[in-house]
């Protein structure tokens, strides 16, 4: 399970003329593509047909890599990392189960082995030799620890959802814990790999308590950095762990400094400047043509789950009605969405998975998608209108305060809604408290529908699709349609009939649109050219993506 909301300040400014000439690009892909074969837009020169996964690894030593994030973290603990910083953060602090690798593949991770003697059954056989910062050694204790605290339903862990079917987890051996499922669950299986199996220690977990992955309570992981101190608003420092077990990433980077800097302009001018070496964006910045027309950095686009989609949150209204959420997104130019809200750094989406998710079974996944198209139809948009009657209620979206992209994308929309007969009013929530649309059904009162950069968190367009379970927390407007197929998915462990399960679901939902898919998000990721490494793609919120990192002769 993810939830994410768009917490980053943004300055980018349209004029009207811009956007009013935006409603009448045509979108540069046909069919499925959704614009897959590169887009130039805004002035920018950006291959979106060949995303990265790595960058050429550093040779050399390097004493302090100064990183920035967004907004400072709440919580390092993996137990509360559902978003961008925190997770950026615990990827190189953290270690899983199982290890998400920069092309989106799996591997052993702290578990040297996981055998499935029957489809409800897991046993992790753990790496002899791995050791906690403070030296004492990794143990099964700590794992059952750190999967147990995610189990039940009353559990705060933002992972919940993957920890639905566990029956138990136990300890079954001196190196091997066995976790048994009420029903089979290739979700969970997959979750493994990212922030869901982050193995924490016990004794430190349980002496912080409530303050644990905070300023106060520290943290005690496996990583190849350590946490050294985290100054509250100020910066998190971490530092290379000497004994770290792998020694494939063992980090050529004394130190990683993490600061704060949420306004784009500032953080921009750090980077072009030097005093900050690298950032990961997920939405394309203001400047990003300063960033690319930089010789101080280097600018490289990732393969990436990340997508840009309008989310429904309401049962009741014109809004609740299928035809009016088509009608809505047949009217306009996702293209002309990529090309001026997001710079020409984005993908037109004619799905919510994209091709990003297909892994091993591109050979299923991609006949199905290249059905779907992200080219608008203004007439099917009028004529499904027609069915619908009374259309005089307007439409109320959500956007968040000081958020250009989430303005710029509702006057898109507004224009072209009004053109096909909708009325379709925004209201501002501010910045602070956009966050609560994604818990609490009391905010989302009055509204029909809100913005967000979602991505699921493992490689497999289910796990976009699990959203709509019945009753799943993130199931903004209730939508039903498919959840007894989400079920039917998950517990099929065959890799090819759940493909075609999930063809059926993502069917099902592209035609209902209970979230409007809009675009795809590549990785942005920004480095000083005094060093290289770093992961491009959208694994480095699980993957220890600075260890890699060096400095450049």
């Amino acid at each position: 399970m993810s939830t994410h909301s768009t917490r980053k300040r943004r300055s980018l400014t349209l004029a009207g003329a811009a956007v009013a000439a935006a409603l009448t690009l045509t979108a540069c892909a046909g069919g499925g593509a959704g614009g897959a074969a590169g887009a130039q837009g805004g002035g920018l020169d950006v291959d979106l047909s060949n995303l990265a996964t790595t960058t050429e690894p550093g040779t050399q030593p390097v004493d302090v890599v100064n990183w920035n994030l967004p907004y400072e973290p709440l919580s390092i603990d993996p137990w509360f990392s559902f978003n961008y910083a925190e997770n950026t953060v615990i990827a190189n602090m953290c270690e899983s189960l199982m290890r998400m690798n920069p092309d989106l593949s799996t591997s052993p991770g702290l578990a040297e082995s996981v055998a499935t003697p029957d489809d409800t059954t897991y046993v992790y056989t753990l790496r002899d030799g791995v050791t906690f910062w403070d030296g004492t050694p990794l143990t099964p204790a700590d794992v059952v620890y750190s999967l147990g605290r995610q189990v039940g339903p009353e559990t705060p862990s933002y992972y919940n959802e993957y920890f639905l079917s566990v029956e138990s987890v136990e300890q079954t051996g001196d190196r091997e814990v066995t976790v048994k499922l009420k029903q089979p669950d290739a979700l969970f299986e997959q979750a493994m790999s990212v922030a869901a199996g982050a193995i924490v220690q016990k004794a430190a977990a349980e002496a912080a308590g409530e303050q644990f992955g905070t300023p106060q309570g520290g943290m005690q992981c496996t990583g190849p950095f350590a946490l050294d101190a985290w100054k509250a608003g100020k910066s998190i420092d971490l530092v290379k762990n000497e004994n770290y077990w792998d020694a494939e990433l063992a980090p050529k980077v004394e130190k990683l400094s993490f600061s704060f800097i949420a306004d784009e302009s500032t953080a921009i001018n750090a980077l072009r400047s030097g005093d900050v070496d690298g950032q990961f964006f997920y939405l394309p910045p203001t400047g990003l043509g300063q960033l690319e027309s930089s010789d101080a950095v280097t600018t490289t686009y990732g393969k990436s789950f990340v997508f840009w989609t309008l989310a429904s949150a309401t049962e009741e209204g014109p809004f609740s009605d299928p035809r009016v959420r088509e009608a809505l997104l047949q009217s306009i130019d996702r293209q002309a969405v990529a090309d001026v809200v997001f710079q020409g750094a984005a993908i037109a989406a004619p799905t919510l998975a994209g091709p990003d998710y297909w892994g091993d079974r591109a050979d299923i996944f991609e006949p199905a998608w290249s059905e779907f198209s992200a080219k608008s139809d203004p007439a099917k948009a009028k004529e499904l209108l027609g069915e619908v009657g009374d259309l005089s209620k307007p439409i109320t979206i959500a956007i968040q305060g000081s958020s250009a992209v989430h303005e710029q994308t509702a006057n898109l929309l507004q224009a072209a809604g009004q053109a096909v007969g909708l009325t379709i009013e925004t209201k501002v929530v501010p910045v602070e408290q956009y966050g609560n649309l994604y818990f609490d059904p009391e905010a989302r009162k009055g509204i029909d529908a809100f913005f967000t950069t979602w991505y699921g968190n493992v490689t497999d367009p289910l796990d976009v699709y699990q959203v709509f379970t019945e009753g799943g927390m993130s199931n903004f407007g209730n939508y039903t349609e498919v959840s007894d197929l989400i079920s039917q998915a998950r517990a099929e462990l065959d890799p090819t009939a759940r493909a075609e399960l999930t063809n059926e679901i993502q069917a099902k939902v592209t035609e209902d649109l209970p979230w409007m898919p809009l675009n795809y998000m590549p990785t942005i990721l920004v480095q000083n050219d005094r060093i290289s490494g770093a992961t491009a793609s959208v694994a480095y919120l699980y993957y220890p993506w600075a260890a890699t990192i060096g400095g450049v002769e």
